[in-house]
């Protein structure tokens, strides 16, 4: 949702009373002038401008975004720009985004209008995507033409400028052999021109290297000139995205964005059922008719613990648990007492995080009639629903969590996820949720429930929890050797007439359709493994908090789950800087800022919310008891204690307003743009949530088969 709400001038007496502020405060350092925290984006309707809009609504930074092709949009003039509130000069927006350096017509008023805007305030000027030429401080073009797969560099300038938190490489997209996925214009600075280069390439041909984003200076104006092209989705401008908000904030914003991964691992103790490439079905599943094809359940051994364990300390990284204990209760009672695996577990139990998936894993929704494929609802004599009692989910979620207990499992007991779901509604068969849902979880003191983000992304409340919603990775729960998941993706993902269940015929637009079936044994490696690395890092560079799901029979034969972690993890490290770990929380955590965000938006959508700067200080007034996300050079503070944590050079965090303005102070370095050092020695991998301060990619969804 664009933040593109107007703001209003106020008069002096109007400004005092609303922020409860004595005139002398109103009307002190009346010369510098006063710069709203608010981005002014103009835009053509191309994928660049789209993509910079797109980053400011992730992480909640308010904008204006005009339509140049809107005939009813206003005009933009010194009045549109710029006013004067109490004596004080009020610039209304602290940066500007063009399509290109000038998408207006030769001599427009409105460009001037603009540049003595620039230029009075210092107000910076980014450049979407333009051509290489004098006026943006470059030569003509050494290279025209695509740069996919080609690798761009940080310069040293850009590393100790806006890009500090990269690690130096930026790697472009090649995702298609056939379609042309970016363009540039690699160019030198001109002769004589005051232009830095943050982000080159080598130009083909030549030893030379050429511009893809750079800053010109002229006329007492400042432009971040970008000379290739991109859409919010691509990795080369998920990137490059933060670097281009911070230099032109300053390092001074609303909103933050911080780089997130979490993984749960489904199923823990239990056995997950196996897929039969000559069925095309999972026996044991209510996927095969009743009775057909002999069951050949996958479960992890101790040496899987052990694997888990190392490789957690290898990536520094912690896995969720997400388990059922009465899987182990099984194992011990066919096993003359015996269960390997959770005595593995139990001793390691505090490498890993836990979660509640109920004690035997059952459907809680409405009551299935497996009689048919695909099962429907069991209905009573009256053909109302039959629905899973509320003492039959209180008892699954409390026998589990008192299981949990007595195995010394470190739980939070606010947080659940029920098998497949459910409970939760489910098309096409459970419209609704079961309504004994949200009782039993009152039961149970259960605050968060996980959600399936492919068929229930949206955040809500049942009863007294708030979902969280969990992307499904594409690696399936009935598969433990990389052979039966490319079968098993073959059949879904090909045709009728290759011998697959045609999904792709019925619905075209899944991103996963293949046109031949995989090699049983390459394709997992060449094809599915990049594929799922790539969405899920995906994720991970658009500021999405919400976790990923996989199962427990992924981590145990061939272990297939880890070459997807490992890409993302090796990927991530490769790409940034120490200063920028991937933040890894608990549910509970990812939950309370999709929830914050939530109301963040909500207050902004509803034009709540009011920020500007006058020197080193910003103002900040929003609704009481919203938290307030906001982007801060190192050693701001607020009411004399540190603002936020640090993360890729600056400190970012969440501060709860009172319903009256309050005050962010700035250190005194920050009056004007200063480089961004890298902290020597940050840990790859942070598991504290961002701090709160007390008051005072469209993502194409592909079908993922679920246990």
């Amino acid at each position: 949702m664009k933040r593109n709400i107007r703001t209003t001038a106020l008069t002096a007496s109007a400004l005092i009373a609303l922020f409860a502020l004595p005139a002398t405060t109103a009307r002190a350092d009346a010369d510098t002038p006063r710069v709203d925290l608010r981005v002014l984006v103009v835009s053509d309707g191309g994928p660049s401008t789209d993509a910079i809009a797109a980053e400011l609504d992730n992480a909640g930074t308010p904008y204006t975004e005009i339509d140049l092709h809107d005939s009813a949009r206003p005009v933009i003039d010194a009045g549109f720009l710029a006013d004067t509130v109490d004596g004080r000069p009020r610039a209304r927006f602290q940066a500007v985004v063009l399509p290109n350096d000038n998408p207006f017509a030769t001599g427009s008023s409105e460009m001037a209008a603009l540049a003595a805007y620039e230029q009075t305030y210092a107000i910076p000027q980014v450049d979407a995507y333009t051509y290489a030429r004098t006026q943006v401080g470059l030569n003509v073009p050494g290279y025209s033409g695509s740069v996919d797969g080609a690798t761009a560099q940080v310069t040293a300038a850009g590393a100790a400028g806006p890009f500090g938190y990269l690690d130096g490489a930026v790697p472009f997209e090649d995702n298609s052999p056939t379609v042309g996925e970016s363009y540039a214009y690699l160019a030198q600075p001109a002769a004589g021109a005051d232009f830095t280069t943050y982000v080159d390439a080598a130009i083909p041909g030549r030893s030379t290297r050429g511009s893809l984003v750079g800053e010109y200076r002229h006329d007492g104006r400042r432009e971040l000139v970008v000379t290739f092209v991109y859409n919010q989705y691509q990795q080369q401008f998920r990137l490059l995205a933060r670097g281009i908000v911070e230099w032109m904030t300053g390092g001074v914003h609303l909103g933050a964005s911080r780089n997130y991964f979490a993984v749960h691992v489904d199923d823990v103790f239990a056995a997950d059922d196996r897929w039969d490439s000559n069925l095309n079905c999972t026996p044991g599943d209510i996927d095969c008719p009743p009775g057909q094809g002999t069951e050949n359940p996958i479960r992890m051994t101790a040496a899987d613990v052990e694997h888990a364990v190392d490789w957690q300390r290898r990536q520094g990284f912690t896995l969720d648990m997400v388990f059922n204990g009465s899987g182990s209760v099984n194992q011990r009672e066919d096993n003359g007492g015996v269960d390997a695996l959770a005595d593995a577990f139990v001793a390691n139990r505090d490498s890993f995080r836990w979660v509640n998936h109920t004690y035997t894993h059952p459907f809680l929704g409405c009551v299935q009639d497996v009689s048919v494929v695909p099962w429907k609802c069991a209905t009573n004599a009256d053909g109302s629903t039959q629905w899973v009692s509320r003492t039959e989910i209180s008892d699954e979620i409390a026998n589990n969590r008192a299981w949990g207990e007595s195995a010394g499992l470190p739980l939070d007991n606010q947080e659940l996820v029920t098998g497949e779901h459910s409970g939760l509604r489910i098309l096409p068969q459970q419209p609704v949720d079961n309504p004994n849902l949200a009782p039993a979880l009152t039961d149970n003191g259960v605050k968060w429930l996980a959600s399936d983000n492919s068929r229930d992304p949206a955040q809500r409340q049942v009863g007294p929890a708030t979902t969280v919603s969990r992307y499904p990775v594409n690696v399936f729960y009935n598969a433990g050797r990389a052979a039966e998941q490319v079968d098993e993706y073959n059949w879904i993902y090909t045709s009728r007439a290759q011998g697959g269940s045609g999904i792709c015929e019925d619905n075209p637009a899944t991103s996963t359709c293949l046109t031949t079936p995989l090699d049983t044994a390459t394709g997992y490696a060449d094809h599915i493994v990049p594929l799922e690395t790539r969405t899920a890092l995906g994720h991970v560079l658009s500021n999405d908090p919400r976790p990923h799901f996989i199962h427990q029979s992924n981590l145990t034969e061939d272990r297939i789950a880890y070459p997807v972690l490992d890409g993302v993890l090796d990927s991530y490290h490769a790409l940034f800087a120490d200063n920028t770990p991937v933040v890894n929380l608990r549910m509970k955590d990812l939950g309370t800022e999709m929830q914050r965000r939530a109301a963040w938006d909500a207050a902004l959508d509803a034009g709540q919310v009011t920020a500007y700067r006058i020197g080193d200080t910003v103002t900040v007034q929003a609704p009481d008891g919203v938290a307030v996300p906001a982007t801060l050079p190192t050693g701001s503070t607020r009411g004399g204690s540190a603002f936020g944590s640090a993360y890729a050079g600056e400190v970012s965090g969440w501060t709860t307003a009172a319903g009256q303005p309050f005050a962010l102070s700035l250190p005194s370095s920050a009056a004007a743009p200063a480089a961004t050092a890298r902290p020597a020695g940050s840990a790859a991998v942070s598991t504290a949530p961002p701090t709160t301060v007390p008051a005072g990619v469209a993502e194409q969804v592909p079908y993922v088969p679920e246990d």
